[in-house]
């Protein structure tokens, strides 16, 4: 039973940083970047580690996810907003 509620466990989490992933690609692509490596570049962030953000393959910490935010001009709380409107 264990095994199982952690296997689900780890199925949310991939389920949420797929749902983080993709709605920061829609924020890139509204502000007008077609590619993750040019965004990366004028925000200084690593081009990896922001494509994997944006494909839900890393787990963001806080902070990263915060500098992301901060270059979209958006609060924690309007980006998690966001979210849950992508829900419906």
């Amino acid at each position: 039973m264990r095994n199982f509620v952690l296997v689900k466990q780890d199925e949310h989490l991939h389920a949420m940083l797929k749902k983080i992933g993709k709605r920061l690609e829609e924020l890139r692509r509204e502000a007008g970047y077609t590619s993750h490596e040019t965004f990366a570049y004028d925000f200084d962030f690593s081009r990896m580690h922001y494509w994997q953000a944006e494909k839900g393959k890393v787990n963001l910490t806080i902070k990263s996810l915060l500098r992301i935010l901060k270059a979209h001009n958006l609060t924690f709380e309007e980006f998690v907003a966001s979210l849950k409107k992508t829900e419906k």
